[in-house]
């Protein structure tokens, strides 16, 4: 059987970072790129605040950048989607979906979370076009445009102020009639003046303009849930802000996390409740999610590794 010192899973900023790390380090790491190879940023288009592009970088070339950066340094990339590590003993097996098992001494975490959507079909289609999760990471571009917000919890009001910083109005959309948020939260929306509530409104469609490849949302169809009656709100961005989920299935019951599936790490570290077993990016951070700081995670995970492995011999 296989055995590799540091084994990678998921790509993205956090992985390829943790790559290019670990392989300096000569750990001769080997990584399982999973089902969407590059992560979340693969659906990105402009990407405008990650250090080192000063022009802005479409999220797939930023992918492909740091995957060519981990190649370079000998990071053995491979096609392919981990299904269970068993974490009870080192070196930890590791089954692959073809069949395939290996033995790590270390693993790396890198799998992500994924972010939830309305399940329309237009929001579907207007995704990178004016549908977006992240007010960080895309708020900038609608600077001074009106744009709408979907939720009632702490997320959607962060994002609905943010915006509200940027943009000339901003409609926060929730189906019901209070907010689920934080009463300090629930006091900045209601003392923001441009953000305006529609309460008990559900979004039934996302329109706009499509011409070829080109996408451009220009509005939202609501239905209040009360009356039953439809209205038509004019925005550019529509953004959605109902949660994540951590993709950490394969790990429940076998490492430390939270109720809702983030994987808990050691204070200032990236060690989870298993010696040997790390975890970067957001699959362990449900505050910030941003590209930047998965990839500082992963930087902190490889070296973590490294120092694990001199101290075992």
């Amino acid at each position: 059987m296989e055995k590799v010192k540091c084994l990678i899973i998921g790509s993205g900023p956090a992985g390829y970072t943790a790559a290019i790390y670990a392989a300096r380090a000569d750990l001769k790491p080997v990584m399982y790129e999973g089902m969407e190879p590059g992560g979340q940023l693969t659906t990105t288009t402009e990407v405008d605040n990650f250090p080192g592009y000063p022009e802005g970088v479409e999220g797939p070339k930023m992918m492909e950048d740091m995957k060519k950066q981990a190649e370079r340094f000998d990071t053995d990339i491979r096609w392919g989607t981990v299904t269970d590590v068993d974490t009870s003993k080192r070196p930890f097996k590791v089954t692959i979906d073809d069949g395939t098992e290996l033995l790590a001494e270390t693993v790396i975490i890198a799998t992500g979370a994924t972010a939830k959507y309305l399940g329309l079909e237009s929001e579907e289609r207007f995704k990178g076009g004016g549908v977006s999760a992240c007010a960080t990471c895309d708020g900038f571009f609608y600077k001074g445009k009106d744009v709408a917000v979907v939720g009632g919890g702490d997320t959607a009001a962060e994002e609905a102020t943010y915006l509200a910083n940027l943009c000339r109005k901003v409609y926060l959309i929730h189906r019901r009639d209070e907010l689920r948020a934080s009463k300090a939260m629930q006091k900045r929306v209601f003392n923001t003046p441009n953000i305006e509530i529609l309460w008990n409104h559900e979004v039934k469609e996302i329109v706009g303009v499509e011409q070829g490849f080109t996408k451009a949302l220009n509005g939202a169809i609501l239905v209040n849930n009360k009356t039953g009656e439809e209205k038509k709100i004019d925005i550019e961005g529509f953004f959605v802000a109902i949660g994540h989920k951590p993709n950490t299935d394969m790990f429940k019951g076998k490492l430390e996390m939270d109720e809702t599936g983030y994987l808990i790490t050691k204070p200032d570290s990236t060690a989870t409740s298993v010696e040997g077993i790390f975890a970067a990016g957001d699959v362990q951070d449900k505050h910030f999610r941003q590209a930047v700081t998965a990839a500082g995670t992963g930087c902190m995970a490889a070296i973590e590794a490294e120092r694990f492995l001199g101290e075992q011999l």
